[in-house]
């Protein structure tokens, strides 16, 4: 789990590296689609395609699904870290081998969840999916240092990482893994499984292209094909839902979510993974595009420290984690998932408080403490969900689960960045517009380029771009006479000149956020408790052997 949360975000940081080394520029209007694709592709894979993986494992048997995910994750490791080409050729190879190392991935969130509740009773199934929780989220947040690190030295080195990792876990898997699981004898529901797949392909791709500028809009939102990939995706949705309510054997049932804990604990997953995929955007743009080079900070070196700097984000999650995993066993999952969510909106509160230019021991302090509190929230909500769910369909569960992880992340990046964007639009140009022409940018040329999107400049902030060097050096603007070339392209005068605009969008994303950790928390104090006494009966049962399959006879996946 750790190495798949990992792949899911060691790109983040380590895009820049990546161009360079396929001799593409991301920026450039026609490349676009590339980044976007090469950022987004494994989240959206494996964000349609766990519930399915997760139906047939419950079909065929949990390990056989989670080892054949491992085998292709390794496969496509091995594929992306050998790339032959460059350009558009290099970038399409990227982009499709992180699509197939998606699928390897989903086959592994969806099982993995299943697999450790059909393996631990009740009473420590707690800190069993906490662990695989803490992987998964601590994950998305060491894969910012990891691919910083790693591009540094050399960009393929980002995807060398998991071949020795995922070599070594897939004989690990093969020899080792036993399925004590519940299998579900049947076929698999095609038209609900089509319905669902692009359903969400469509909804995700329409909300990731939303952040695109259309015509003189700064965002996409009114483009006919990002409405008509939302409303389509929506529809085909609706439709998925109406199927299941009518097949025999459905990929998912939907008569789940009728279980209070199961669907408010859901909810409150996906707010949690929403808000925490914006948080971890919103505060890379702000470090490498602000605070990093107002401290001395070059941008190509950004992304490496941006990573660094997130650290305490890190050890919050790492230390709570598994605490809270332990102590839910013992006192029961509402206060512990509620009251974690309620610190993270504490958190979030307290960044909007923060200055531009703050003070890094107290920036470090609140996301330590938002770390802490998304730590103490994932435990307990990962047992308390997957333990209300009967063992017969827990892998369909464990991926919808993990559809709602992936998914809030794929969402949080065309939300935040619509926020963000939106934000900047009010002041940003104006603001851009006289802090040119002060420093000797001709009048039309400070107009022109103080009116093009935001996005642009985000992106570049992201990417560890200097955002004037991208905007003014392929117009020749620098070489003119009387323009104060060194001034423009220096460290301090893009931050100052974009602190004001960059906090009222900082405000309206993180105060969104926080209110998302608020309707997470109360949730999680509805959601209720954990299994029923007869299905912990029914789960220690099958650990020990003692339920046979129709033939009477002991098998390693149980029946029930």
């Amino acid at each position: 789990m750790l190495m798949v949360t990992i792949n899911s975000s060691i790109v983040i940081i380590s895009l820049p590296a990546i161009f360079r080394g396929v001799d593409l520029d991301p920026l450039a209007p026609g490349n676009v689609s590339y980044l976007l694709w090469l950022l987004m592709g494994f989240l959206l894979t494996s964000a349609v395609l766990v519930v399915l993986f997760g139906r047939l494992g419950d079909m065929l048997g949990r390990v056989r699904i989670y080892n054949l995910g491992f085998v292709v994750f390794t496969v496509s490791a091995i594929a992306l870290s050998l790339d032959p080409f460059t350009h558009g050729s290099g970038a399409l190879w990227l982009i499709g081998w992180r699509v197939v190392q998606g699928i390897g991935g989903a086959a592994l969130m969806a099982n993995s969840a299943a697999i450790l509740t059909d393996a631990f009773p009740a009473s420590k199934r707690g800190i069993a999916l906490g662990i695989n929780q803490v992987a998964a989220v601590a994950g998305s947040f060491l894969g910012l240092l990891i691919g910083g690190v790693l591009a540094e030295w050399d960009w393929k080195a980002v995807f060398w990482v998991s071949v020795p990792i995922g070599v070594i876990g897939t004989i690990w898997s093969y020899r080792s893994l036993h399925d004590f699981g519940t299998r579900t004898p049947g076929s698999l529901d095609l038209p609900g499984t089509l319905t669902f797949a692009g359903g969400l392909t469509a909804l995700l791709t329409g909300i990731t292209y939303g952040i695109q500028p259309y015509h003189d809009a700064n965002t996409g939102w009114g483009n006919p094909w990002v409405l008509g990939a939302v409303i389509g995706g929506v529809l085909l949705l609706v439709l998925f839902c109406v199927i299941e309510t009518r097949v025999a054997q459905p990929m998912f049932d939907l008569s789940l979510f009728r279980n209070r804990t199961f669907a408010l604990g859901n909810f409150a997953n996906l707010m949690a993974s929403l808000g925490r995929g914006g948080m971890q955007f919103m505060l890379i743009v702000w470090l490498q595009g602000i605070w990093l080079p107002l401290h001395g900070y070059s941008y190509e070196s950004t992304p490496l420290w941006a990573g660094i700097y997130l650290l305490p984000l890190t050890v919050g999650f790492l230390i709570s984690g598994p605490i809270a995993g332990w102590l839910s066993d013992r006192y029961g999952a509402r206060l512990f998932a509620t009251g974690g969510l309620v610190l993270a909106a504490v958190s979030f509160v307290l960044l909007v408080l923060l200055p531009v230019d703050f003070d890094y021991r107290v920036f470090a302090v609140i996301i330590l403490l938002n770390g802490l509190g998304t730590g103490i929230f994932a435990s307990p909500n990962s047992a308390e969900v997957m333990s209300a769910v009967p063992a017969s369909q827990r892998g369909a569960a464990s991926g919808m689960r993990a559809t709602l992880l992936n998914g809030g992340q794929a969402l949080s990046i065309g939300v935040f960045f619509t926020l963000m964007i939106v934000g900047l639009s009010g002041s940003l140009p104006g603001a851009m517009n006289s802090g040119l022409q002060a420093q000797g940018v001709p009048a039309p040329v400070a107009d022109h380029v103080a009116g093009l999107p935001p996005v642009g400049t985000l992106f570049s902030t992201f990417l560890g771009f200097n955002p004037l060097q991208e905007l003014l050096g392929p117009t020749g603007t620098l070489q003119h006479p009387g323009v104060h070339a060194d001034v423009l392209t220096g460290r301090e005068f893009f931050p100052h000149l974009v602190s004001g605009p960059f906090h009222s969008g900082l405000v309206a994303v993180f105060l969104a956020a926080a209110a998302m950790m608020v309707a997470g928390a109360i949730a999680s104090w509805f959601a209720g408790g954990y299994a029923t006494d007869e299905q912990a009966e029914l789960d220690e049962a099958a650990r020990e052997g003692i339920i046979a399959d129709n033939d009477n006879e002991p098998v390693g996946a149980v029946t029930r």
